[in-house]
């Protein structure tokens, strides 16, 4: 039995008897259920599988979305030899990364195999997994557009990971929206000011009509779920820190754009 089932157990049926104790029991797996992580940290050999699993998944679906809407354009390789320039990968990880891409992009290639194998070693880690879906929306939308064909792929993907039609058409619009806030910043003043408080509403994944509190509350939670520091602690291949970086930046810029707006 886990330890969060025997300590509430045990809280349990000395505060009250029998009845308590069941009641401690499943507080407690709730609990271990939350905490798993922390309970049962991951081994350097997990560590390893998790980094490998990711590295291969998100490098071959890349060359699979690419090749989707029927030819890969010289923008998507660009975008994709990009990724790899941000990631600095060295000569053998990029031939890797390059060899990858192109077994995404054959006829033969199976999403779904390629899912099941990946929610089979990281599974359990939902930071990991939105992450992946993240990178992958935003490189379908490199040439400024997702095309019907990329859509489709990107749905298979998000139902194997977990993620219903809402939320998965919700994702789209907020990386959509975090990419506006790339780079230098935003411009505070001009006639488009509107236009760009709405996308970082959308960036963030609030309403204009929200409290202060409620978007403060989104912001902790998105940086949480996106921090360099976590991903990599739950498996992410270090190569990608810069990548997970620019992604918090981009978050952190939309929050601010919004406390600046709203004083």
């Amino acid at each position: 039995m886990s330890t969060g089932k025997i300590i509430g157990g045990l809280f349990g049926y000395f505060a009250g008897g029998v009845f308590t104790a069941l009641l401690g029991v499943f507080i407690g797996h709730q609990f271990d259920r939350g905490l798993g992580g922390f309970l049962n940290p991951m081994s350097r050999e997990e560590q390893e599988r998790v980094r490998t699993s990711y590295f291969e998944t998100l490098f071959s679906l890349l060359g699979h979305l690419a090749k989707s809407d029927g030819r890969i354009s010289k923008v998507e390789i660009a975008q994709a030899e990009g990724l790899m320039d941000n990631m600095g990968l060295d000569t053998s990880h990029r031939r890797a990364a390059i060899d990858l891409f192109k077994q995404g992009s054959n006829a033969d290639f199976s999403v779904d195999r390629t899912m099941a194998a990946f929610i089979a070693v990281s599974g359990r880690h939902n930071n990991l997994k939105r992450s992946l879906l993240n990178y992958l929306i935003a490189l379908a939308m490199a040439d400024g557009e997702l095309h019907g064909a990329e859509q489709s792929v990107l749905k298979t993907v998000a139902k194997h990971l977990g993620f219903s039609a809402a939320l998965f058409e919700k994702l789209i619009e907020m990386v959509k929206a975090q990419y506006q806030f790339r780079g230098s910043g935003y411009q505070s003043q001009g006639s488009d000011t509107q236009s760009q408080l709405s996308a970082a509403y959308t960036a963030l994944g609030v309403e204009a009509s929200n409290t202060d509190a409620q978007i403060k509350k989104a912001y902790r939670k998105l940086i949480s779920e996106n921090h360099p520091d976590k991903l990599i602690g739950q498996g992410m291949p270090e190569d990608m820190v810069k990548l997970a970086t620019e992604r918090t930046q981009e978050i952190q810029t939309a929050y601010e754009f919004i406390v600046a707006q709203r004083k």
